[in-house]
């Protein structure tokens, strides 16, 4: 494997390694020119040499580790925060967000994947206006990537006295969280808050202001984190979410197309942007991408989403 020193120079995670292999470098050089210089120091100094190098060589070694590491996380990052919004239809759509979210919750634990609320928006009747989930396991962004996009689910409510049919959207975005985004975040940029973090979690939770909002002033970004009983965690765990927002709209930017990709992914939510129809009253799931649809909605909203998920994988192969 080949090193590129200057971006390895760069690379937050191995500064201080180069810093270490510049150092190593230079007293090898200093001793073979002290060899040189004078005789009688030829065989000391060589013998200095000698150990530099071997020490150089350690260093390499884990230089090519961590750059084998960061090549294999690009590939298939082990953490994503996942999104989700409710869209057209009032009360309903914000059932359907949290409908989605317990679904994703349940797949992840069929997968031993590790998931975590990190922040949520409740409405009056306990659905998800907006809300934000980490989760970290293998394999979890290649499986889930697929579900960003408009959700539709078209069913009769409880509340729905004539029977009447509706129709309401959730949104979801999924945002691979890399290990070692190399953003650069100044402080100065940042405007945080903390305060008392709402719901279920003890007196811990609700009196001490472990909650934390991070405002990214140059770009607008707000990332918000209550899911660690800690200020500490919670400002860490959101800088990693920042960082990795900023990641993904550097990388965005770059090809010119934030804009438009950002609206492909989440839509307006409008009931016409959709990439999956739950249709209820007919048991019947249909993906609009691949134009394929699968009966027992009550099995896969439990999260048995495999099938989706592998005739997702196998149309993309």
């Amino acid at each position: 494997m080949l090193l590129n020193f200057d971006e390895l120079r760069k690379n937050p995670k191995t500064t201080y390694l180069m810093q270490e292999y510049d150092r190593l470098a230079r007293l090898a050089t200093e001793a073979e020119e002290t060899a040189r210089a004078d005789a009688s120091l030829q065989e000391l100094a060589r013998e200095e040499v000698v150990a530099l190098e071997a020490q150089k060589q350690e260093l390499v070694a884990r230089l090519k580790e961590i750059t084998a590491e960061d090549a294999e996380d690009k590939e298939d990052p082990r953490r994503l925060v996942i999104e989700i919004r409710a869209g057209a239809g009032g009360d309903e759509a914000s059932l359907f967000a949290c409908a989605l979210a317990e679904m994703y919750e349940r797949y992840s634990a069929s997968k031993g994947w590790q998931f975590k609320r990190l922040d949520a928006s409740l409405n009056q009747i306990g659905g998800y206006k907006e809300a934000s989930f980490e989760i970290e396991g293998a394999g979890a962004y290649q499986a889930l990537k697929y579900e960003m996009g408009v959700h539709r689910i078209q069913r009769v409510p409880a509340t729905e006295k004539s029977g009447r049919v509706h129709t309401s959207t959730a949104s979801v975005a999924v945002l691979p969280v890399f290990a070692h985004a190399e953003v650069v975040v100044q402080e100065a940029d940042l405007e945080v808050d903390f305060s008392r973090s709402g719901g279920a979690g003890g007196q811990n939770v609700n009196k001490v202001e472990t909650a934390v909002r991070i405002f990214h002033k140059p770009s607008g970004i707000m990332v918000r984190c209550t899911s660690e009983r800690s200020q500490l965690k919670n400002r860490e765990k959101g800088m990693q979410i920042l960082r990795a927002k900023l990641a993904e709209r550097q990388r965005e930017a770059e090809s010119a197309e934030y804009a438009a990709d950002r609206k492909a992914q989440i839509g307006t939510g409008d009931r016409s942007e959709k990439i999956r129809t739950y249709n209820v009253l007919q048991d019947r799931i249909t993906d609009h991408r691949i134009k394929q649809s699968w009966h027992n909605i009550e099995r896969i909203m439990a999260g048995e989403l495999d099938p989706i998920v592998k005739a997702l994988t196998k149309t993309e192969s």
